[in-house]
């Protein structure tokens, strides 16, 4: 016994198939599976791995962008918004021996980057500090005094 034994009658007719639900179901698919399959490209995709700390006076943010320099990274301050971006150029060797059977292939992910975060206050660009070290990415943005002044903590308790 199958899994479809177990479905309505009106489920098991062509119609269903065909019902507009269904149509959009397959389209949503498809964009999800053309996301991962063409947009993501393992072979040249650029992910942004990063790190965001906070202490009383700013917010701290780092980020892993191996072989990259300041000149490959571009920080701009909108607002709220702080934007990471930048370029990896592609670097690519193929050799090849076809007697020797000597073949060597080495390649490093290439394309270009974006990331955007919202903070909770105005960001003052003249209160920001960016700095890129051994291929991380270190932005120390300062908090403004009212922002800073209304942080506390809270002491956590055990339960009962």
């Amino acid at each position: 016994m199958s899994y479809q034994d177990w479905l309505p009658a009106a489920w098991k007719t062509s119609a269903y198939e065909e019902t507009p639900f269904r149509a959009l179901r397959k389209q949503i698919d498809h964009m999800f599976e053309d996301f991962d399959n063409g947009f993501l490209d393992r072979e040249t995709a650029v992910s942004v791995r990063s790190n965001v700390s906070e202490t009383e006076s700013e917010i701290c943010v780092t980020a892993e962008l191996p072989g990259l320099t300041d000149k490959d990274v571009e920080v701009s301050i909108a607002g709220d918004h702080i934007t990471i971006k930048g370029e990896k150029k592609s670097e690519k060797e193929e050799k090849k021996e076809e007697k020797g059977r000597e073949f060597l292939r080495v390649e490093r992910m290439s394309g270009s980057f974006q990331r955007s975060m919202r903070l909770p206050f105005e960001i003052d660009a003249d209160k920001v500090d960016a700095t890129v070290k051994d291929g991380v990415l270190t932005v120390t943005i300062a908090k403004p005094a009212e922002v800073a002044a209304k942080t506390r903590k809270v002491e956590v308790k055990h339960a009962k």
